[in-house]
């Protein structure tokens, strides 16, 4: 429920401050004056796009704030808790809307910045604007079923079912993009598995191929390295100058000189160090000799593994075994990828059937609900467009299973109107006038009323193309509407504006330097005086505020 409406440097609106009542508030005034510029900022709330043009004094920011009572919308209080917005211990939020001079707009709820679409979202759960553009929502066939499924009583049945089928679609698209993933996947296993294989089968290990390529180049040149190696044992310990001889010499000479002086004996000691050092080169010297050996037939084995190694080194383009690793690691992750698929594959599929069931289960549990609905709905609008002075109008549902499963049902369910006798239902659409659509959705969301918790309604001029008794009828199922729901109207008929709990007028004021638009609310002798002039002019005669006056008792 709105509780409060400031607006402020809107249009022709300087300053406006309107607090409506709980029940019916009319809105009445000339022409021009801002009733409709009301709808406009209240738009901005509901998160509308802004327009700096519209702003009333260019220098200023324009601010549009109201204050509403959401302790009995569960819907608004969800949005709430998912965006981590507080709600005070009354059920209060305020929103707001600003505008500055330089077109930057910023939304606000309980002084909280927020995304736009995060005030749109809760403003569509707030206020229903009911203006003769918008009641062309009755012809769009998903709005349409959203109100008689409401009418129905289905929405937590529909809930459900928009559950099950957003379930559904989300493991169709996911069961589809795995078949096209295994898809591709499976034309690539053939020749994966193969490369696998060959790589599995050589069975590539880490260093190996700078191990054979040591080994590979001692056996090409064992000849030269014996050769040597035997030449450099004999230059140490056989030849006529062997170092081992000339070092056992030294020692020996350094040993004679040892008791002259300690300098003596350290060089000796040093020398002795690498006598030792020299004999055990030999030693190993002689060791890698009789090691090395010509083996053609190893030499061989060394070329022929190295050459399945150089080969698919250059199949998969890397340099070394380590690189050959890594591709049999990524083969292994493929190959088995195709299997790890197959397995979510069938899983979704699981999930797909079930999904399918949930939502033909619920899909079956909405149609019998709106079969069973639908022609009581039919009669009561039927006998309320009576009651509208349209006699001969029909509204006739047309339900029919649907080709397949819809976001809403398993059902194509359209309204067709007719306001004259004999004639055929044709969709709204073409069928309704504007009076006629607008009478049309006011019965609708009469019978709507004690169905579900309808927001705040804002009827702009519901009563085109009514008077007389029609009028007072309108007026009356709006009282009626009002004690359950609130609601605001925008009205030039002097019956509706006799209805209302409360009564604002909105007039026009001239200053120097531009015109300003003013609300005021009326008390009991002022709104005998606005219906009075409505029925009778600016200067009504004495009838004129009789009828005022009954209207006024009438209520």
């Amino acid at each position: 429920m709105l509780a409060d409406l400031r607006i402020d440097n809107y249009a022709l609106i300087e300053h406006l401050h309107l607090k409506p009542s709980g029940r019916l508030t009319i809105i009445t005034g000339e022409t021009g004056a801002g009733k409709s510029i009301m709808l406009g900022a209240i738009g901005l709330l509901l998160g509308n796009r802004a327009d700096t043009k519209l702003l009333f004094n260019q220098k200023n920011k324009c601010v549009v704030e109201g204050h509403f009572d959401v302790g009995h919308h569960p819907e608004v209080l969800d949005i709430f808790r998912a965006e981590d917005l507080d709600v005070d211990d009354d059920g209060l939020a305020i929103l707001r809307r600003e505008i500055t001079p330089a077109g930057k707009s910023r939304a606000f709820v309980n002084d909280t910045p927020v995304p736009l679409e995060v005030l749109r979202r809760i403003g569509e759960h707030l206020v229903d604007i009911h203006s003769q553009h918008d009641t062309l929502l009755l012809a769009d066939e998903s709005y349409q079923l959203s109100l008689l499924d409401a009418y129905a009583g289905l929405l937590p049945v529909r809930a459900r079912y928009a559950t099950a089928y957003g379930a559904l679609r989300a493991a169709e698209t996911e069961g589809k993009a795995l078949e096209k993933q295994l898809a591709t996947q499976q034309r690539e296993l053939d020749y994966n598995s193969f490369l696998l294989n060959e790589l599995e089968e050589a069975k590539p290990r880490e260093g190996e191929q700078e191990e054979l390529e040591e080994e590979q180049k001692l056996l090409e040149n064992a000849e030269e390295i014996k050769a040597k190696l035997t030449q450099a044992t004999d230059a140490l310990t056989e030849s006529e100058y062997a170092a081992n001889s000339t070092l056992k010499s030294v020692v020996t000479m350094l040993g004679g000189l040892a008791g002259y002086a300690d300098t003596y004996a350290a060089l000796r000691e040093r020398l002795q160090s690498a006598l030792i050092e020299v004999n055990d080169i030999a030693d190993e010297l002689t060791a890698a000799e009789q090691r090395t050996e010509a083996d053609p037939a190893r030499l061989a084995e060394i070329e022929d593994r190295l050459n399945i190694l150089y080969s698919l080194q250059r199949k998969h383009t890397v340099r070394d075994t380590a690189g050959l690793l890594t591709v049999l690691t990524e083969l292994r992750g493929r190959v088995g990828n195709v299997q790890e698929l197959e397995m979510r594959l069938e899983t979704t599929r699981a999930t797909v059937k079930t999904a399918r069931a949930d939502v033909q289960r619920l899909g079956q549990e909405l149609s019998a609900g709106r079969k069973t609905a639908f022609p009581k709905f039919e009669q009561e609008t039927r006998d309320l467009l009576a009651e509208l002075g349209m006699p001969n109008a029909r509204l006739v549902v047309r339900h029919e299973a649907a080709a397949q499963p819809q976001a809403s049902g398993l059902d194509a369910v359209g309204l067709l109107f007719t306001a004259n006798r004999g004639a055929q239902p044709q969709p709204i659409a073409k069928a309704a006038s504007g009076g006629e659509f607008s009478r049309l959705m006011l019965a609708v969301k009469y019978l709507l009323a004690d169905k579900t918790a309808l927001p705040t309604i804002i009827f702009d001029e519901i009563d085109t193309g009514i008077s007389g008794e029609v009028a007072l009828k309108v007026a009356r199922l709006l009282r009626q509407m009002a004690a359950q729901h609130q609601c605001l109207a925008i009205t030039h008929l002097p019956q509706m504006a006799a209805a209302g709990d409360l009564h604002y007028f909105v007039y026009k004021e001239e200053t120097p330097e531009r015109t300003v638009s003013r609300l005021k609310v009326l008390d009991k002798q002022e709104r005998i005086t606005e219906i009075a002039q409505m029925i009778g002019g600016s200067a009504p005669g004495k009838a004129a505020v009789q009828s005022a006056k009954e209207l006024l008792a009438g209520r």
